[in-house]
C-alpha cells in the first residue's frame, strides 16, 4: 500500500513544522550537493528559517556563485544599452537625411542645383513657390492695411489735439483783448485828469517863459563900433555886474 498524497499548507503544530523543517532543509541540501557531484554543476542554496537562522551550501563558493549571479543578471542590461544606443544611432541618422533633404529643398527653392531635377519636380517647385509668393503678398498687404489705420488713428489724434489748441489760443486772444480794453480804458481817464493845453499838441511842446537875470546886462554891439567881437563878449559879461 503506498504513501498517501500530501496536502501543502502551513503546518499548524510548531513542534511539527520544526522537526518537517529540519528534515526537509537536510534533505535539500543532500540533494544540492548529489547535483553538485553528479552533474558537475555549480550549485549555491540559501536558506532562512521561520527563526531568521541561515543555511547555506556553495559547491564553488557562495561568494563566487553571487559574482557569477549578478554578472549574468546584468548582462540583459547591457544588452538594452546596447539597443538604446542601436535606436539613438537610427533616429540621428534619420534626423540627418532630413537635415540633407530640406538643405536640398532649400537650394531648389533659392534657384540653386536644378540640374538633377526632372519636369514635375520642376512644376512642384514652381507651385510651391507660387504659393509662398502669394502668401508673402498677402502678409506684405495686411501689414500695410494696418500701418495705414494706425496712421489714421494717429491724424485724427492730432487733428483733436489741434482744435483743442485753437479754442485754447483764442480763449487766451479773447482774454488778452479784454486786458488791453481795460488797459486802455484806464489811461484814458488818468489823461481826462490832467489835460494838456489846448495850444500844444504834444507834452513837452510849450513855450518859453521870461527868464529873471539878475547882474548880467545883455550887450548889443553898435552899428560902426570898432570894439573886437572878443572884447565885446568880454564887455557883455564883465559889465554885466554892477555894485
Amino acid at each position: 500500500m503506498g504513501r498517501g498524497r500530501v496536502e501543502l499548507k502551513r503546518i499548524e503544530n510548531k513542534i511539527n513544522r520544526q522537526v518537517t523543517f529540519s528534515k526537509r532543509r537536510n534533505g535539500l541540501l543532500k540533494k544540492a550537493y548529489e547535483l553538485s557531484v553528479l552533474c558537475d554543476a555549480e550549485v549555491a542554496l540559501i536558506i532562512f528559517s521561520s527563526r531568521g537562522k541561515l543555511y547555506e551550501f556553495g559547491s564553488s563558493g557562495m561568494t563566487k556563485t553571487l559574482e557569477r549571479y549578478q554578472r549574468c543578471c546584468f548582462t540583459p542590461q547591457d544588452n538594452s544599452l546596447e539597443r538604446e544606443t542601436q535606436s539613438w544611432y537610427q533616429e540621428v541618422t534619420k534626423l540627418k537625411a532630413k537635415y540633407e533633404a530640406l538643405q536640398r529643398t532649400q537650394r531648389h527653392l533659392l534657384g540653386e542645383n536644378l540640374g538633377p531635377l526632372n519636369v514635375k519636380e520642376l512644376q512642384n517647385l514652381e507651385k510651391q513657390l507660387e504659393g509662398a509668393l502669394a502668401l508673402a503678398r498677402q502678409r506684405k498687404t495686411q501689414i500695410m492695411i494696418e500701418q495705414m489705420e494706425d496712421l489714421r488713428k494717429k491724424e485724427r489724434q492730432l487733428g483733436d489735439l489741434n482744435k483743442q489748441l485753437k479754442i485754447k489760443l483764442e480763449e487766451e486772444g479773447q482774454s488778452l483783448k479784454t486786458i488791453q480794453g481795460l488797459w486802455s480804458s484806464g489811461a484814458a481817464a488818468e489823461n481826462s485828469n490832467f489835460p494838456l493845453h489846448p495850444s500844444h499838441t504834444h507834452p513837452m511842446e510849450c513855450d518859453h517863459e521870461p527868464v529873471l537875470e539878475i547882474g548880467y546886462h545883455h550887450y548889443v554891439q553898435a552899428e560902426g563900433s570898432a570894439v573886437p567881437k572878443s572884447m565885446a563878449g568880454e564887455t557883455n559879461f564883465i559889465h554885466g555886474w554892477v555894485i
